[in-house]
């Protein structure tokens, strides 16, 4: 690596630890059975002049959580933005192993139902992970994006890891939303992989949501309802 590719990495992983403070928000606080939101406070929620919906119903090991990440960063460190002036959204929706909507649910829930596992990720020892990986990631978890990109390590992104995450980026200004239709079609998948009954699992998902994740009551009707509200529309 060259001087200018060693100061270029630097620069960078000085912005994504900087850009991880930027905010300083605090989360509230999930009930203890999360209910679903009918209104558009989620919405209002959601400040600045600069705001747009991230759109990803499969997970894709966490590239878009880096999207959401590049975003908020790069107006703050190129744009010069204050702080409170940029906002994004997530959402957590879909079925299957590669949906987005087991990133909404703690640590508690990703042992208990070996999502890990159900969903192909593994750590860096090749164990399926126990724990919400994209809640609170570590440099050590960066091979996901790697996996991702089908590339070999790339030390850039070791210091991005740890910024992508969930409550890293709720803290910098990200709001991230669950659908409901989409998390009964998940219940009722779990009670057919023999995980328990629909009824139980339901209630167990709702007390273990993520701190500060909004169950809205349809997926295409939130991101027609933020459209309509200004945020500009990114799928990834």
């Amino acid at each position: 690596m060259n001087r200018g590719s060693t100061t270029d990495r630097r620069q960078f992983l000085g912005q994504m630890a900087g850009a991880a403070t930027v905010a300083g928000l605090s989360l509230p606080a999930s009930p203890a059975a999360a209910a679903v939101s009918s209104d558009t406070d989620w919405i209002a929620g959601v400040k600045g002049t600069h705001r747009a919906l991230f759109d990803f119903p499969q997970h894709k090991n966490g590239f878009p959580l880096l999207h959401i990440l590049n975003y908020l960063n790069t107006y703050a460190q190129a744009f010069k933005t204050a702080p409170g002036t940029v906002g994004a959204v997530g959402t957590f929706y879909s079925a299957g192993a590669q949906s987005s909507i087991p990133l909404g649910f703690d640590d508690a829930v990703w042992a208990k139902y070996e999502l890990g596992a159900y969903m192909g990720l593994k750590d860096a020892a090749g164990k399926p992970y126990t724990r919400n990986v994209f809640l609170r990631p570590t440099a050590a978890d960066t091979h996901l994006l790697y996996q991702a990109l089908g590339t070999p390590a790339i030390p850039m992104l070791e210091g991005a890891m740890p910024a992508l995450g969930i409550e890293s980026l709720q803290r910098m200004g990200t709001t991230f939303i669950m659908c409901n239709n989409a998390l009964g079609l998940w219940t009722m998948e779990l009670e057919a992989r023999g995980k328990g009954t629909a009824a139980d699992i339901d209630r167990d998902l709702r007390a273990h949501l993520v701190r500060g994740v909004t169950i809205v009551p349809a997926m295409v009707i939130a991101i027609d309802q933020a459209q309509k509200a200004g945020l500009t529309y990114n799928r990834q």
